[in-house]
């Protein structure tokens, strides 16, 4: 089965659009950006009313800001891991620490303009539990993994075609990082390995990453390996 996958950038968060024989969204990005989307949409030639689910990653602002727009104009469910489903329905901007030096310095920077930031909050319709989650029924060949590490709650889409939706589990380019590999901000560097570890041994091929572009998994084993 063809897998179509569609980058597209809602602020400075990617949110990708998967097609095979049904069509979802990984994260909603940051708010605002629901016009924005719904312009991509018309040239992808996919009618809003296509999309079935917004699987968002994890519940920061960044990647569900514009999941209220996203939901009215598609009328897609929204699924979310039970630990942040308050921060999507109740507008939470809460803030993952520093743990790189860059993050450290760059998360006070952010914290002067978070205050600033509101979003629509959206029901959320799939409450994720931290086991494996099919996405058959969207007609996805695929399942939603729990990944911790960077937040609780995070989750990851792997693809049997070997793609992988990682949120912030990795990042990949500045402002966040140079090149491939930890995110600046998290709760629990092992268990940002450990969800690499999953994500690698379950057949990855290609992470595609909230901030930055697509890199091959090979890098995380890598890393791995290095660490």
């Amino acid at each position: 089965m063809k897998t179509e996958i569609h980058r597209i950038p809602l602020g400075l968060s990617n949110c990708y659009l998967i097609r095979e024989e049904g069509v979802i969204l990984v994260d909603a990005g940051f708010p605002g950006k629901g016009e924005h989307l719904q312009k991509r949409l018309q040239e992808l030639s996919i009618a809003p009313r296509d999309v079935g689910l917004l699987l968002a990653t994890h519940g920061h602002w960044d990647h569900v800001g514009s999941a209220g727009e996203i939901k009215e104009l598609t009328e897609c469910e929204v699924a979310i891991n039970r630990r942040e489903k308050d921060w999507v329905e109740h507008g939470l901007k809460p803030m993952p620490p520093g743990i790189t030096p860059w993050g450290k310095i760059f998360g006070a920077l952010l914290k002067m303009y978070v205050p600033f930031v509101n979003f629509s909050p959206a029901s959320v319709d799939v409450v994720l539990e931290d086991r494996d989650y099919s996405l058959e029924s969207y007609g996805i060949q695929g399942r939603v993994v729990h990944t911790p590490g960077h937040s609780s709650g995070s989750m990851s889409l792997l693809l049997e075609s070997g793609h992988a939706f990682v949120g912030c589990v990795a990042m990949n380019g500045l402002p966040f990082r140079i090149g491939p590999g930890m995110p600046c901000f998290g709760d629990d560097i092992s268990d940002l390995r450990e969800s690499w570890r999953l994500i690698v041994e379950s057949g990855a091929k290609w992470i595609y990453p909230a901030h930055g572009k697509p890199f091959e998994a090979e890098v995380l084993a890598e890393l791995l390996r290095a660490a």
